[in-house]
């Protein structure tokens, strides 16, 4: 598959599968006689894996790291290393996730209790003075 393609197949432009390339994101593709980049599954397969980790918010080193790996095969412990890149960048989305919940259930306290707080502030039940603290709701 050529690179206009694979872009197309990822919503992604050819820039940035190139730049992918260049810096080490994914491993280098082959290219046909003419020069030109020939996409295999497995080269997809690593630009799926590299956008989706991307979306989620892993870093551009760590990929470089974990595609770096890839290419080192023969070395000892490469498989080890490359898991626990993965494992690292799990926990680390399971607690953006923890807090992204958080954060959505302070969004939905606020907007349930809104127009309740809106009419306390307005009769002078609730000043500022009195105000609940969000940090000690109960959740």
């Amino acid at each position: 598959m050529n690179i206009k393609k694979a872009a197309d197949m990822f919503n992604l432009t050819t820039d940035t599968l190139r730049y992918y390339e260049r810096v080490g994101v994914i491993p280098p593709v082959h290219r046909n006689e003419s020069g030109y980049r020939e996409y295999t599954t497995s080269d997809l397969n690593w630009v799926y894996l590299a956008k989706s980790l991307r979306n989620a918010g892993l870093s551009v080193e760590s990929l470089i790291e974990f595609a770096h790996l890839a290419q080192l095969r023969e070395t000892k412990n490469v498989e080890a290393a490359q898991k626990q890149i993965l494992s690292d960048q799990l926990e680390e989305l399971d607690q953006k996730m923890a807090e992204i919940q958080d954060v959505r259930e302070l969004l939905a306290y606020k907007i349930e209790t809104y127009d309740d707080h809106i009419a306390k502030f307005k009769t002078g039940e609730m000043t500022p003075e009195n105000v609940e603290k969000l940090w000690e709701r109960k959740k």
